[in-house]
């Protein structure tokens, strides 16, 4: 009796080891592209070390039928860009207007006293009413000396000349900010800006404005927050400030309780291991992309081969929090199987913020290549989008939103080729809406005006958040330590 029913048994798990296997090959098919839609072009036509016609590294947020999307313009060889641009849709994504930041740098208009501007961010303040902006300014020196925001009072249409957040660090780099949107918060409207001393030993710092955006206050940090990039902070409902950060350790995580005047960390989230991207593109190293659902609870994606044989290529990988102190241990998202050939990196995630839980509607958007192994002229950069509706616990197949770019129409920094560290999506009328860098065919040549066409494109009609069947899983890790562990640098 036992052989009997053992052959059947047998049988069935072939089945369904087959039928994930076809499951798994599905998720990794890159789908048509859809249908873009161009929100913005560079203009500036300066040559000195800058491309023309170039536009990179953008973050979106979403508050309403409003959609904006910040990035930057007439990207520099050795940092920054000559303006900060953005994109903004009030009717969820129908139509886009789109401007660049006035005050700024010399090529503003009107021009500001900055060389080059870096690192943009956007957030709403809804207590306020104003949209904010902000970058870092840099000197002839190509150093980062500040940290700029610009505001809107008229619904991200028009700004005003900037507002100076800081100005004593040595080589400001990386500033990200975030405001609190709970009405029934003791800081409703408090919003919080993060940025790194590189001359310092990545030396943490934070400020928090009440009015706005238009003054602002210096946080307390511990004295252990060295050797920190990338934070993006959070505010749960009860107006705890949670944010996620690179570290020399991996991720770790810091939290205001207090409204911004202090904060306490940091707290371990995840090691990093990731797989140097082929083909000379500069992919960031790692940073994470972080965002919050209706609940608090915070969901954290990076790049990281530690489920793939001898660290082949990068998956995303995903850990959450309901108190920013203690992390779900990472898993890997299940775009495709671990022996595929795909490269995953640069993400950025969204979260439904009127969803929580075991019903999150999640959406996640990458860059990647079909195939790990490439070089610089056969590599083929594409994006792609999976979804979630139960707050990640499965996910949907992939949608293919760009490609195949090749790397040499892409502006070549002193890092890469570049589409930028980081990228965004935000989620509006239930559809979500990545802006990405996407370039035409052909050769990017620094001072040659018509060679260079990366601009920011986003999905014409949003993409669905569709649920899915492919599980995250419990997969064995096969390389520990063998790729390049994050470590801080200067990196606008």
């Amino acid at each position: 009796m036992a052989s009997t029913r053992t052959k059947p048994l047998a049988r069935r798990a072939a089945i369904m080891a087959a039928a994930m296997v076809a499951v798994f090959g599905l998720a990794g098919t890159a789908f048509a592209a859809v249908a873009l839609t161009t929100v913005s072009t560079d203009p500036y036509t300066n040559t000195q070390l800058a491309y023309h016609q170039t536009q990179v590294e953008p973050d979106t947020f979403a508050a309403g039928s409003t959609i904006m999307s910040v990035f930057q313009s007439g990207r520099f060889y050795d940092g920054g860009a000559s303006n900060i641009g953005y994109a903004t849709s009030i009717d969820s994504g129908h139509t886009w207007t789109n401007g660049f930041l006035p005050g700024t740098t010399v090529y503003a208009t009107p021009a500001g006293p900055w060389a080059r501007i870096s690192d943009p961010s956007v957030a709403f303040d809804p207590k306020h009413n104003v949209w904010l902006v902000t970058g870092l300014a840099i000197d002839a020196n190509t150093t980062g000396k500040g940290v700029l925001v610009n505001r809107s009072t008229d619904g991200g249409i028009t700004f005003a000349n900037p507002v100076t957040i800081n100005q004593t660090c040595g080589f400001c780099d990386k500033e990200w900010i975030a405001c609190d949107q709970t009405a029934t918060s003791p800081f409703f409207g408090n919003c919080y800006v993060e940025w790194d001393d590189a001359a310092a030993f990545n030396k943490l710092h934070m400020a928090f404005s009440t009015d706005g955006g238009q003054t602002w206050t210096n946080s307390g940090v511990p004295s252990n927050s060295n050797g920190v990039i990338g934070g993006q902070p959070l505010v749960q409902p009860s107006g705890t400030v949670v944010m996620p950060i690179g570290g020399g350790i991996g991720l770790e995580s810091f939290i205001s309780t207090n409204g911004g005047s202090s904060y306490t960390g940091p707290f371990n989230i995840s090691s990093v291991t990731t797989h140097g991207v082929n083909g000379g593109l500069r992919d960031g190293g790692g940073l994470p992309s972080a965002e919050i659902d209706a609940s608090g609870k915070v969901y954290v994606v990076w790049q990281d081969c530690r489920f793939r044989a001898s660290c082949s290529s990068n998956d995303i990988l995903m850990s959450t929090s309901t108190n920013g102190q203690t992390w779900t241990a990472p898993v890997r998202i299940p775009i495709d199987l671990v022996t595929s050939t795909v490269d995953h990196f640069i993400p950025g995630i969204a979260v439904d913020p009127a969803t929580s839980g075991s019903t999150a509607r999640l959406g996640l958007t990458y860059y990647f290549y079909p195939t790990a192994n490439c070089s610089t002229s056969t590599c083929k950069l594409s994006a792609g989008f999976v979804s979630s509706t139960n707050g990640g616990s499965t996910w949907s197949r992939v949608t293919r939103i760009l490609g195949s770019i090749g790397l040499k129409s892409l502006p070549l920094t002193n890092q890469g080729y570049m589409v930028g560290d980081y990228i965004s999506t935000s989620l509006s009328a239930g559809k979500a809406y990545p802006v990405m860098a996407n370039a035409t065919t052909g050769t990017c040549t620094q001072g040659q005006i018509t060679s260079c066409h990366e601009f920011m494109v986003a999905p014409s009609n949003g993409l669905l958040i569709r649920g899915g069947m492919i599980p995250v899983g419990h997969d064995r890790v096969l390389a520990s330590g063998l790729g390049a562990s994050f470590l801080p640098r200067t990196a606008f």
